[in-house]
């Protein structure tokens, strides 16, 4: 769990990046109506909790820096006791300041009176530019608005400038207290991803595998990071199946891409077994070849690795691989510069993890690949996706393998957050002999 300290330290990170001429507006997200009058349940806005740690929605927080009001400020709600009663405790403007340290709370009902108040004397606004058109409006007409008040003393902001690469910046870095929610994440999907290995048979369906492994976070106190991938036979070569609703048949693979989240933070696993609990032959040959890519890709992940170098690596392996079997034709060298393995694999071999799934950064800058660093945390995520209709020999189509790991960037190499999944086809197969 993330403690105040931490947030206020990312609130006066932000102060100091933009300057005490500048002012900057986070907002949260609304709630969503899923249909009728229910609601979804309610997740905040990655970058508003990543530096307020507020968990409500109809909140602001603003980050004026040597403001006589402070240097942050959070709008909310205050304590209703009627809606207490309907829907549970509040955060209310007192627990604002001593639970998450802002220096001043203010009702959110109050926010059109004291905004223009804040903005008074400073040059830049900071926000979210171009992620809500709505809130782009509010925050123009705020601006407006100190030229219309009598006790307008100077002028108006007259620069509106993205927030969003600066966050993108501190998020890609993790903090230790970040890491532990990580690893807590990964080890709770851990345990669904092998539940679901235990619990496979023929005949069931993949719905019942997403149970066993929804049960299985949620008696840990998690949700899912994201809408769980249960694929079996040629499900496994849709990259984003989510129907999730087909019979798992006897002499398939199946492809389950299922991760949890652990106050907030992400895990995103990927593994592909058998059905049955034994690997053909054409299957175990796609699978080696997509486990020796992860390798080669997680060889080459360290510290100064461009981002674009582990894909490289895993590339290279794969296609030598398809090259062996006789699915695509040629030599290496041609097979990589023409691209042809792309219609085996078509995605690349990671992205960023943390708050969110595909946690916000750049991979690349001015043309430039980004290279790692320590406490960053990415995926390794290669495959192979062989369609049904491939002009294959039979025994390859239908064939849908990844493998996917969460992996932290350390500065004597690389961390395998998700290593208590299996993944090897020994071990694999051992765990699936063995009784629930």
């Amino acid at each position: 769990m993330i403690e105040s300290n931490e947030f206020r330290k990312r609130r006066k990170q932000i102060a100091k990046i933009i300057g005490h001429d500048s002012i900057a507006i986070i907002a949260a997200k609304g709630t969503c109506i899923r249909n009728g009058d229910a609601e979804y349940k309610y997740r905040p806005d990655s970058n508003f909790y990543y530096l307020s740690g507020c968990h409500e929605p109809n909140s602001l927080m603003v980050i004026c820096p040597e403001s006589d009001e402070g240097d942050d400020i959070l709008f909310c709600q205050e304590i209703n006791k009627n809606n207490e009663t309907w829907n549970g405790p509040m955060l209310g403007l007192e627990n604002a300041k001593h639970k998450l340290g802002f220096n001043r709370a203010y009702d959110i009902k109050s926010i059109d009176r004291i905004m223009p108040q804040l903005m008074q004397g400073r040059d830049k606004v900071y926000f979210m530019l171009g992620m809500d058109s709505d809130f782009d409006k509010r925050v123009v007409d705020w601006t407006h608005k100190v030229f219309s008040e009598k006790w307008a003393k100077s002028q108006a902001p007259h620069e509106l400038i993205s927030l969003k690469p600066f966050l993108d910046d501190m998020r890609v870095y993790k903090s230790k207290e970040e890491i532990k929610c990580l690893q807590k994440s990964a080890d709770i999907a851990a345990l669904g991803h092998v539940k679901m290995m235990q619990t496979c048979q023929p005949n069931m369906y993949e719905y019942q595998l997403n149970a066993e492994f929804m049960h299985t976070i949620t008696y840990h106190n998690s949700s899912p990071s994201y809408l769980p991938i249960i694929g079996g036979g040629r499900n496994a070569c849709i990259l984003h199946y989510v129907k999730n609703n087909e019979k798992l048949i006897d002499g398939d693979l199946v492809l389950i891409d299922a991760g949890a989240e652990y106050d907030y933070y992400a895990s995103d696993i990927t593994r592909t077994f058998p059905v049955n609990g034994t690997f053909s032959k054409a299957q175990a040959e796609i699978y080696q070849i997509v486990l020796d890519a992860q390798t080669a890709a997680l060889a080459k992940a360290k510290v100064g690795c461009h981002y674009n170098e582990f894909h490289d690596a895993a590339v290279k392996v794969i296609t030598q691989g398809l090259l062996d079997l006789g699915l695509l034709t040629g030599d290496l060298k041609t097979n990589i510069e023409e691209n042809s393995y792309i219609k085996f694999y078509m995605h690349k071999t990671g992205h960023w993890l943390g708050l969110d799934v595909h946690d916000c950064g750049e991979y690349s800058v001015d043309g430039l690949w980004v290279e790692l660093e320590p406490n960053m945390v990415i995926t390794i995520e290669p495959g192979i996706y062989i369609s049904h209709d491939a002009k294959v020999p039979k025994k390859y189509r239908g064939i849908g393998v990844r493998i996917e790991d969460d992996v932290l960037i350390t500065s004597k190499g690389n961390k395998v957050l998700s290593e208590n999944v299996p993944k090897s086809i020994a071990d694999i197969e051992e765990i699936m002999r063995k009784p629930v």
